[in-house]
């Protein structure tokens, strides 16, 4: 599958992002993504604990009940908040505690290799690559020319 083209739509996905690194850095580096390709030629992605990602792959939930979802066709309704619009990414992250906070709770912490992990992926997010847990390419998450994103440190679930 292809990345999102739509410039609406690359937008609107490395805003989520950064609202993620937002997150990390207000000590909730636990907050995992399980991004991937969604139908018709856009973007998704899962926000969830590390307790909810796999142990054999870093970007695959278990249970899918237990994470906060967005797909670029929200447009900018992110988590279809019908608030959220005009909305940062340092905004975006205040509301997520707010209205996520069992996730929120879960995935206060720190998490090093994660966070550094994630900084690199936003590098990628920003030349408009995203990553892909499924639906992208294989034995990464994403491509740019010869450099690869690999996968992120593992989870804690089974």
């Amino acid at each position: 599958m292809s990345q999102p083209t739509d410039p609406r739509h690359i937008k609107r996905a490395q805003r989520v992002l950064l609202m993620v690194h937002e997150l990390h850095k207000q000590g909730y580096q636990r907050l995992r993504i399980a991004p991937g390709y969604a139908d018709p030629g856009g973007w998704q992605c899962a926000f969830t604990p590390v307790s909810n990602v796999q142990i054999a792959h870093g970007a695959l939930l278990v249970n899918p009940d237990e994470a906060a979802h967005y797909v670029t066709g929200q447009a900018n309704y992110y988590f279809d908040w019908r608030d959220s619009d005009q909305n940062s990414a340092r905004h975006l992250a205040i509301k997520f505690t707010q209205r996520f906070p069992k996730i929120a709770k879960a995935s206060l912490g720190r998490d090093w290799s994660y966070a550094g992990w994630y900084v690199e992926m936003l590098g990628f997010a920003e030349q408009d690559v995203f990553p892909m847990a499924y639906g992208g390419e294989e034995g990464c998450l994403a491509r740019i020319e010869t450099r690869e994103l690999p996968y992120p440190p593992p989870g804690e679930a089974h």
